[in-house]
């Protein structure tokens, strides 16, 4: 969890400083979203490879490899001499990232047993928020007092020395027979077969991508649209950005108690409500104009969004075995960067042509379409997907 923190404000004050780099290099805001969406495009494309490679390698190598490569490519983004060299940048720290996601779960799954796995999940996810949320208050004061290049090595190294401590204090696996009573290994030939023929993993990776462009689009734009459209400081807009983050990290966190409370069995239940809701409060949000109003609204409509979190990410957490969980979710978290490749640039490219009133209507859009296809998808056992991810163990006489 400490370490998805530091994960998620290295990957946010891109948006902090993005402001700052598009005068510097005279960029557009299309331009500044392609900033943004290299970093997307290289973690998305990385997702499924590292899933694979933490099913096979084991999880404890990937994340601390991840953290060391990401902090280097972070404090290498201060010498960036143009735009070029800032999207090469990103992409590879988008690489370095993409080893992250897979191995966490990975080893949150064996780490965990089936009746306390929602709610570290919601624990281990609400970080990704928290990270999100502390990311402006941190580097806001940060850029305005060195300037934007600075504050990429200096949050780097930081970064990194904190990392390297939390990850020396994770605790070892627990045995098979508590994360998965009853359950056998499977054979080391199968994972990528059994994990690609499930449809509940394909239906959530799809589920995840339309719910992710709420996530990505507000770390990406509000910012901006707060100092260019509100005229805000940078340390104001920072703050203002921040709030909605850190509810969405407590509603991640009491999703995850619903969800471990009675609602695992169908999510359906907690997860369109509460997408449906999220939606009317960013039509809401986008109409107004008050600026007050507008991080009321757009904390009531993230923190509603929030509660759905567990509801997709476990449907398929619950289902995979711990053999196939990294190349599982590795699977879904695509379909969840998908996101993080298209809103910034599609929000961009409204923002240029019809205003930040559409590109926030977009995100309604999208939450809208992510009720329809959770609404439609039914929680199913492992035998109804035609893919035994978790095989008994067989008794012998």
């Amino acid at each position: 969890m400490g370490v998805y923190v530091i994960d998620y404000i290295d990957r946010v004050m891109i948006a902090t400083a993005l402001p700052l780099i598009g005068q510097e290099f005279g960029l557009t805001r299309t331009e500044q979203g392609l900033v943004v969406s290299a970093f997307a495009i290289a973690y998305m494309v990385g997702q499924f490879p590292a899933g694979l490679l933490a099913d096979r390698v084991g999880s404890r190598p990937l994340l601390v490899v991840s953290l060391a490569a990401w902090s280097v490519f972070t404090a290498a983004t201060s010498l960036a001499p143009g735009l070029v060299a800032l999207l090469v940048l990103r992409a590879l720290f988008g690489i370095s990232q993409a080893l992250f996601p897979a191995a966490s779960f990975k080893a949150l799954a064996e780490r965990t047993t089936p009746s306390t796995r929602s709610r570290g999940a919601g624990l281990m996810l609400a970080s990704n928020s928290l990270g999100a949320g502390l990311g402006p208050l941190i580097v806001a004061p940060v850029v305005a007092m060195t300037g934007w290049r600075h504050t990429f090595w200096i949050i780097a190294a930081a970064g990194l020395a904190v990392g390297l401590v939390l990850w020396k204090l994770m605790p070892p696996p627990l045995p098979r027979e508590l994360t998965e009573p009853g359950s056998r290994p499977l054979d080391s030939s199968a994972p990528v077969t059994l994990v690609l023929r499930n449809g509940l993993v394909l239906r959530c990776a799809l589920m995840f991508a339309c719910f992710n462009m709420l996530n990505y689009g507000m770390i990406t734009w509000v910012p901006s649209y707060l100092m260019d459209a509100r005229g805000m400081s940078m340390v104001a807009a920072g703050v203002s950005a921040a709030i909605p983050l850190l509810v969405t990290a407590a509603a991640v966190v009491l999703g995850g108690q619903l969800m471990s409370r009675g609602l695992d069995a169908d999510p359906r239940r907690l997860v369109v409500p509460a997408l449906l809701l999220s939606a009317a409060l960013l039509v809401a949000m986008l109409l107004t104009s008050s600026t007050t109003a507008f991080t009321v609204l757009q904390s009531l409509a993230m923190f509603s969004a929030g509660l759905a979190s567990i509801g997709i990410i476990g449907m398929p957490l619950r289902a995979l075995s711990r053999d196939v969980i990294g190349s599982g979710m590795g699977v879904v978290n695509t379909g969840g960067q998908l996101a993080g490749v298209l809103a910034p640039l599609i929000m961009g490219w409204l923002a240029d042509r019809s205003g930040f009133a559409a590109a926030f209507g977009f995100l309604a859009l999208a939450t809208v379409v992510a009720a329809c296809i959770s609404l439609t998808t039914r929680p199913r056992s492992t035998a109804e997907q035609g893919a035994p991810l978790q095989p008994k163990m067989s008794r012998t006489p």
